[in-house]
C-alpha cells in the first residue's frame, strides 16, 4: 500500500512540474503551434502533403488532455507519466476483468442448464483481456505527440492489432459453438456428427480466408482485384475437379436429409449393406457376404435409398399348400387354427394380418399367410417366423392334414397287340 501511495505521489509530481514548465513558457508554446498551423497550410498549398484527418482515439485523447490542461503539441514529462499510467490502469483493468468479471460470469454460467456459457466465457477470457491491453497500448502512444510518418505507422498497426484480436476473439466464440454443435449431435445419435469434423474445419476456413481479405482491406489492399484473379482460377480447378466436387455436395445432400446412420442396413440402388462409414467422398456398406462397397456420394445422393433399419414392422408373406384330400370343413378349420395362432402370439403386430384360402395349386391347395412382426431386426424377424411355422406344423398334423409337394401322375395307354404274322 505504501509503495503505491508513493507511486501516486511521483506521478503527482511529475505532472504538477510539467505544468510549470507549460507555464513558463507560453509564448514559446504558441510561437512552435503557430509556426507548425503556417507550414502545414503551406505545405497543403504547394500540393506536398494532405492534411490528415484524426481518428475516433485521437479526438478522445485530445480532448481528455485539454480538460487536464495539457499541452497538446510536443511531449513533456506529463505525457510521458500519462502515457505509464494508462498502460499500468489497462493491466490493472485487464486482471479486474478476467478475475472478477469473468469469475462471476462462469458462476452465472453454471447455474444454467445449457453447457453452452460455461464453455464460451473461457474461450472469450483470453481475447477480451488482450483487446483490454492492446486498447490501452495505442491509447498511451496516442498521448505522445509523433511525427508524421510514426502517425501513420501507429494508424497501420492500431487497424492490425484490433483486427487481429477482434476476429481472434470471434474465431474462438464460432469454435466454441461448433465444438457444443458437434457434442450435441453426438449425444443426441444424430446423422450429422459424422460430418461435423469437416464441416466444422470448412467454415473456420471459411472465416479465415474472410478476416484476412477484410483486413487487408482495411490496410488498403486491392481485393476486388485478388478475388477476381481468385474467380478465374477457382472455375478451372472446377472444372478439373468436378466429380471430386460432385461427391462433397453429395455428402452434404446426405448430411441434411440424413437418409441413414452408421450400423444401419440400408438398399442404395441395387447394393445392400450395413453402413460402416460416411466420409467425404464416399460412403462405405459392408453387405452380408462381408464383402466391403464403397459408393460414392453423388450416386448416394442420386439413386433410391431404402433404410430397412427404420422399418417400425418387419412383413412376412408364407405360402402353405395342402393336399387336395383336403376336405372344406377341414380347410375352414385350419384356417381358424393359423388366425388363432397369429392373434394370440405377442411378436405379431395386431394391426394387420390375413390368412385365406387363395389358390388351387397344380398340386396342393394354397393358403397365403401375411403378418408383421413387431421387431424390424432381421434376427429377431427370424426368430418370431420360425415359431410360427412351428405352431402352423403342429396346428396342421392335428387336424389330421398333410402338406402338399410337387406331384405327377403319368398314364400310360395300353398299346395294341402286335399284328399276327403272316406265316
Amino acid at each position: 500500500m505504501k509503495r503505491r501511495l508513493c507511486l501516486l505521489l511521483v506521478c503527482f509530481t511529475l505532472l504538477a512540474g510539467g505544468r510549470a514548465q507549460e507555464s513558463d513558457a507560453p509564448d514559446s508554446a504558441a510561437a512552435a503551434a503557430q509556426t507548425q498551423t503556417v507550414n502545414a497550410a503551406a505545405a497543403v498549398a504547394s500540393g506536398q502533403a494532405e492534411p490528415r484527418t484524426p481518428d475516433f482515439m485521437e479526438v478522445v485523447v485530445d480532448s481528455a488532455l485539454e480538460i487536464f490542461d495539457v499541452r497538446n503539441s510536443g511531449n513533456t514529462t506529463a505525457h510521458y507519466v500519462i502515457a505509464v499510467l494508462i498502460i499500468i490502469f489497462a493491466f490493472l483493468l485487464r486482471k479486474v476483468v478476467t478475475v472478477i468479471i469473468f469469475g462471476f460470469f462462469r458462476k452465472m454460467a453454471a447455474r444454467t442448464k445449457t453447457t453452452l456459457d460455461e464453455k464460451l466465457f473461457p474461450a472469450l477470457q483470453d481475447p477480451v483481456a488482450t483487446l483490454i491491453v492492446v486498447t490501452g497500448i495505442m491509447t498511451a502512444l496516442k498521448v505522445l505527440k509523433l511525427s508524421p510518418s510514426g502517425d501513420d505507422a501507429l494508424g497501420y498497426a492500431m487497424t492490425v492489432a484490433y483486427s487481429l484480436t477482434l476476429f481472434w476473439l470471434f474465431l474462438r466464440a464460432f469454435d466454441t459453438i461448433l465444438d457444443h454443435l458437434q457434442a450435441a449431435a453426438k449425444e443426441r445419435q444424430m446423422g450429422i456428427a459424422a460430418f461435423m469434423p469437416w464441416i466444422k474445419k470448412t467454415l473456420i476456413a471459411i472465416v479465415v480466408v474472410f478476416g484476412v481479405l477484410l483486413i487487408a482491406q482495411s490496410l488498403g489492399a486491392d481485393v476486388k482485384a485478388f478475388l477476381a484473379g481468385l474467380g478465374i482460377g477457382g472455375l478451372a480447378f472446377a472444372l478439373a475437379a468436378q466429380d471430386t466436387i460432385a461427391n462433397v455436395f453429395g455428402s452434404i445432400v446426405v448430411a441434411i436429409d440424413q437418409p441413414f446412420k452408421i450400423g444401419e442396413f440400408v438398399q442404395i440402388g441395387s447394393l445392400k449393406g450395413t453402413v460402416e462409414d460416411i466420409g467425404l467422398r464416399s460412403t462405405k456398406l459392408r453387405t452380408p457376404e462381408r464383402t466391403l462397397i464403397i459408393i460414392p456420394n453423388k450416386s448416394v445422393a442420386s439413386d433410391p435409398v431404402t433404410n430397412y433399419s427404420r422399418m417400425p414392422q418387419r412383413r412376412v408373406d408364407l405360402t402353405i399348400g395342402l393336399t387336395y384330400e383336403t376336405k372344406p370343413e377341414q380347410m375352414e378349420a385350419i384356417l381358424g387354427d393359423i388366425r388363432d395362432i397369429l392373434k394370440q402370439d405377442p411378436g405379431v403386430h395386431q394391426e394387420f394380418s390375413a390368412v385365406n384360402f387363395l389358390n388351387y395349386g397344380a398340386s396342393s391347395l394354397d393358403i397365403q399367410i401375411i403378418y408383421f412382426a413387431t421387431e424390424p431386426a432381421i434376427l429377431k424377424a427370424f426368430e418370431l417366423r420360425e415359431a410360427i411355422n412351428l405352431k402352423i406344423m403342429r396346428a396342421v398334423l392335428a387336424r389330421g392334414l398333410s402338406f402338399a409337394f410337387p406331384t405327377q401322375t403319368v398314364h400310360v395307354a395300353t398299346l395294341p397287340p402286335p399284328p399276327k404274322s403272316l406265316n
